[in-house]
């Protein structure tokens, strides 16, 4: 495993709708807190909660960023999100192009949080 692949995340979470996911992934970039947010097409999710089964149309997002910048990435998902409870899943980056994965490690350096 590269370095930059041992440092990469890919980051889970999705929006009620398209024009907060897409608030969010420009502040994410903005800040540098990510190098790449993919806003993905809207998907129906279906989920329990507080004991009743739930239905509702999402927009998933899968932003890219560093293992050390999880803690602010989080923070400002949670800043910008509606649901009481949001999902938020952090995957580890295991290979990757390591071109890519340095320009994810560049991009996010000196975050502006």
């Amino acid at each position: 495993m590269s370095e930059a692949a041992g440092d990469t995340l890919i980051v889970l979470t999705s929006m009620p709708d398209r024009a907060a996911a897409m608030k969010l992934a420009r502040a994410l970039v903005e800040k540098r807190l990510a190098a790449c947010v993919n806003v993905l097409a809207e998907a129906s999710s279906i989920y329990r909660w507080q004991g009743s089964i739930e239905t509702a149309q999402e927009v998933p997002l899968l932003i890219k960023t560093r293992g050390a910048l999880y803690d602010e990435v989080e923070a400002a998902i949670i800043g910008q999100h509606p649901y009481e409870l949001p999902e938020i899943v952090a995957v580890p980056v295991v290979r990757g192009l390591p071109t890519y994965l340095q320009w994810v490690v560049a991009e996010t350096s000196n975050s502006t949080v």
